[in-house]
């Protein structure tokens, strides 16, 4: 992997060159095997915090973890086209629009001992800025290639928090055309229901059960690109132990494969649906 700045990445991505590097400040990682019809993301896969803000931080590192969407990034590592995020949200949220990507409070607790310094601020945003010139410049060379795209927005969730069951997969739909894509969609949401997971865990699949697909890099793709269908595809934490941060590598290796699998299938159909 290639230590490079954003000018070249997306120098790169236009001259349609195949690489893996990371971000010249190690914000964010992007894989380009081969330019293929489809992207997968992790933007809350990072938990690195910047050194300059530990002291001023009031959440422990395991309070960060447990916000975080840890090995998401590993589910969909074997993928062409792989783009994710290094650092942690406490420090900017790719998911969010860049005027509130910067917390005060997370999950109800403040997050800051005193209001950040506007050098930080600006720091933070930066890297929220060149990860989307990124994006932008790779969605759009992906649709000029195959005239659409597909997005895999990958996340998790902390299930043991809900009052009720909640299911072990979750698709947001409610800023996409449902119109155009609600069949794939659905489609999607049932090959997730299929996966197979150790240690007697069923996989559960619903839409809009959660959560509803309201983040900012599904909105920003899909407010930019019209030929471009982002699936915000959430797996529960059933994959870790919540409370004491422990990984279950089984359940992760189990996703992965079958993702492997799973994806290309609705790449296909995708393909084969959209005009």
């Amino acid at each position: 992997m290639h230590r490079l700045s954003v000018e070249r990445i997306i120098s790169n991505i236009e001259s349609e060159i195949p690489f893996e590097a990371v971000s010249e400040d190690y914000s964010f990682t992007l894989k380009i095997a081969e330019y293929a019809p489809y992207i997968c993301g992790a933007v809350h896969d990072g938990h690195q915090f910047r050194r300059s803000l530990w002291e001023n931080c009031l959440h422990t590192e395991y309070e960060r973890w447990y916000e975080e969407d840890p090995c998401t990034k590993q589910m969909v590592q074997s993928h062409p086209v792989v783009i994710a995020g290094c650092d942690s949200r406490f420090e900017y949220d790719l998911n969010r629009a860049p005027e509130t990507a910067i917390y005060s409070d997370a999950w109800g607790k403040q997050l800051w001992k005193k209001p950040l310094p506007e050098a930080e601020r600006r720091l933070s945003l930066q890297k929220h800025s060149d990860f989307y010139r990124v994006v932008d410049a790779l969605v759009r060379q992906i649709e000029k290639i195959h005239g659409k795209a597909l997005v895999f927005d990958m996340h998790s969730y902390n299930w043991k928090r809900w009052e009720r069951e909640v299911p072990v997969w979750n698709l947001g739909t409610a800023n996409i055309d449902n119109d155009r894509f609600g069949e794939l969609a659905a489609s999607w949401s049932s090959k997730l229901g299929r996966i197979r997971l150790p240690n007697g865990i069923a996989s559960t699949s619903k839409i809009n059960d959660t959560f509803q697909g309201n983040g900012y890099f599904l909105k920003y793709i899909t407010q930019n690109f019209g030929n471009t269908l982002v699936l915000a595809t959430e797996i529960s934490k059933v994959y870790c132990d919540e409370m004491t941060g422990i990984l279950f590598p089984e359940v992760i290796a189990a996703v992965e494969k079958q993702l492997k699998e799973l994806i290309p299938l609705q790449v296909k159909e995708f393909s084969e649906k959209t005009p």
